[in-house]
């Protein structure tokens, strides 16, 4: 019985959600059950084509991408996988009719990384986070809102100012790792090996602006999806401003987290903040 199996994928994606990411999973289980599933069969999926170009270094990245992407696009095709990861993806992109255009862009941006060190233009940069970030917010957004088309097209732009802001948040955090160990720049521009605060002001500005549009869609979400973004929100807003109050030099030598006891306290404050309609 393939129901059976879909049961077993779905588990798995979920492991990997709570394995990888205690902050996505803790913002995903504020969200309504009706939509949780989905969105940890896409978290999984994302997680995995990441995870290739990251992490693997002992192996064949290109061969294990390359393979990863033929099994997309079977299970997408024929509906089966029995990779579990994608066997659920495929599940999720089915039945939310997500378009095939933003799996392109998110894989294509991952096989970006298995080569491309440097984003040295702003087009490059934006392209890259569209496709590593953007997407994937406007994968959930299909999930939110029900596949309803016409407020998939009202809330698109502030999803992807919200994707921008988490990944742009990511890249300040992970600077040490990404430059020294992998050796990837992605802010055009400016000069990672001495990073100064004129620089690091620029970036959170920017991030700032993003985070600002991203907040006027949470507040118009349905409401099985609202407090989970909202608390997914105020995880990294609290990240970054533990980026802004850190010299610069420091981010770049150490990697800047916020501690599970103070996620407790934001997920406690920001319960009150949204029962009291204070978002």
């Amino acid at each position: 019985m393939k129901s059976l199996f879909d049961t077993v994928s779905y588990s798995c994606s979920k492991v990997v959600t709570r394995t990888y990411s205690t902050s996505f999973s803790l913002a995903t289980k504020m969200l309504y059950k009706s939509i949780r599933s989905d969105i940890y069969n896409i978290y999984g999926f994302v997680r995995f084509a990441d995870e290739i170009v990251d992490s693997f270094h002992e192996y064949d990245k290109e061969d294990l991408f390359n393979k990863f992407s033929e099994d997309l696009e079977h299970a997408l095709k024929h509906k089966i996988s029995l990779n579990p990861i994608l066997n659920s993806f495929q599940y999720t992109f089915h039945k939310y009719n997500i378009d095939k255009e933003l799996v392109d862009a998110f894989m294509k941006s991952m096989r970006l990384d298995l080569h491309k060190s440097a984003y040295l233009t702003e087009d490059e940069y934006k392209n890259y986070i569209y496709g590593s970030a953007d997407v994937v917010g406007l994968m959930c957004l299909k999930v939110f809102v029900k596949g309803d088309h016409d407020r998939y097209n009202e809330l698109k732009d502030t999803a992807m100012a919200l994707g921008s802001a988490f990944q742009k948040v990511n890249f300040l955090r992970d600077l040490q790792a990404d430059f020294d160990g992998l050796e990837r720049s992605y802010f055009p521009n400016v000069n990672l090996s001495n990073l100064d605060e004129n620089s690091k002001k620029q970036i959170i500005d920017d991030i700032e602006n993003d985070f600002e549009k991203g907040l006027s869609g949470i507040k118009k979400l349905p409401i099985e999806a609202k407090f989970g973004v909202f608390m997914a929100y105020r995880y990294y807003t609290q990240l970054l401003k533990k980026l802004k109050k850190t010299p610069a030099l420091q981010i770049k030598n150490a990697r800047i987290r916020v501690s599970n006891p103070k996620k407790i306290e934001l997920l406690m404050r920001s319960y009150v903040k949204y029962q009291l309609n204070l978002m």
